[in-house]
């Protein structure tokens, strides 16, 4: 009892009112002579939430405008790797393992939460260790982890492959969909209509990765990064942090969440992805092939690799958006959820026909959620 009730101080201190518009105003006072509004990507759809959930736009300056991220990895999923986990799903003794929302989201043939309505063995997991006792009770069946990601759970499959390994399991396969962030960044920036002036940095996968991953954006963009943490005073003082950026007409890479994520990152887990992953082109929904932005396995542990296992029934096309739809424009910072006409509408956290309202994390559903729209 006493441990809860010390959490709930500690975060009852990130979201303190007062510590929350004495930014507010440190933020004004600093914006006062700024004569330009100041665009700030937050990479992370937890950031989006927590912006959205805590009224963070209607707190500051118009001076500040928000552009949200591809910072969602159940959002950036194209389409063809969902059919490809449809297609695994409704192979004989095969259970398809992932985490969370990724269930929900629509392939073209229709979501893994609609072939498991229809009778496949599709489960969702918290971890990917559960993998082991899955694959323990049901030893007549193949269990296909499908793997999905930033840096952030990308340690966690592969402390399921070592296991696996160690054990010498030869029940659990790997459909990997693990993807990084600093390549996709740049991509936007590099874009034609980029209008980001500066970085919200993900914590989580900065707790992996280091904030060292970032340093190129202010040094060869120009682009100020703050590692921010989740919570509204976090957030507020990153963007706090930014301003501070330019009104002293300067761009570095700093980090707020100090807490929690250190330059050089956690070592040990950036160690145990080089172990078992090689970097490869990702396609992200609505932006496109990215390169060197994906991890696969290394060809040594092709063995574990489903899509090695099941190529030959594994779709190769390429399936095309709803033109309705602006989750492409969404993930490249270029629109608003309020910018899509189907938004609201037709489109629900009910009926989703886009990976940005499917998502927890997702720009539409933060907006949804949290814009007087439920």
């Amino acid at each position: 009892m006493m441990k809860e009730l010390q959490l709930k101080d500690l975060y009852d201190g990130f979201r303190d009112a007062k510590v929350i518009k004495a930014y507010q105003k440190l933020i004004g006072e600093d914006l006062k002579d700024y004569h330009k509004t100041i665009n700030i990507m937050e990479v992370c759809g937890g950031h989006t939430h927590t912006i959205m959930k805590y009224g963070i736009p209607q707190l500051l300056n118009k001076k500040i405008n928000f552009i949200h991220g591809p910072g969602c990895p159940v959002c950036v999923m194209p389409k063809d790797r969902i059919d490809s986990a449809y297609e695994l799903s409704l192979q004989k003794d095969l259970i398809l393992v992932t985490l969370g929302d990724m269930i929900k989201v629509p392939g073209s043939k229709g979501s893994l939460q609609k072939v498991r309505s229809e009778g496949a063995d599709v489960r969702f997991v918290y971890s990917p260790l559960d993998c082991l006792k899955i694959a323990s009770d049901n030893k007549d069946k193949t269990v296909v982890f499908f793997a999905i990601g930033f840096e952030t759970t990308t340690p966690m499959t592969c402390a399921l492959l070592e296991q696996v390994i160690k054990n010498d399991i030869k029940n659990i396969l790997f459909h990997i969909n693990h993807i990084t962030v600093p390549e996709v960044m740049k991509v936007l920036l590099e874009d034609e209509n980029c209008k980001i002036d500066a970085f919200l940095g993900p914590s989580h996968v900065s707790v992996i990765s280091g904030s060292k991953i970032y340093e190129e954006f202010p040094k060869n963009y120009n682009k100020p990064v703050v590692v921010s943490g989740f919570e509204p005073v976090d957030v507020m003082q990153s963007i706090s942090m930014i301003v501070k950026q330019f009104k002293e007409k300067r761009a570095d890479l700093e980090i707020e969440y100090k807490r929690l994520v250190s330059y050089e990152g956690n070592i040990k887990a950036q160690k145990l992805i080089n172990k078992y992953f090689k970097k490869v082109p990702f396609k992200f929904r609505g932006i496109g092939e990215v390169e060197n932005s994906g991890y696969e396995l290394k060809d040594e542990f092709n063995i574990y690799n489903a899509k090695i296992v099941y190529k030959d029934i594994l779709p190769i096309h390429e399936v095309k958006e709803n033109k309705a739809c602006k989750c492409p424009d969404i993930l490249k910072g270029v629109a608003k959820p309020t910018d899509c006409k189907i938004f609201g509408n037709i489109c629900t956290p009910t009926n989703p026909i886009g990976s940005c309202m499917v998502s927890s994390e997702g720009a539409c559903s933060a907006y949804y959620k949290y814009g007087n729209l439920l």
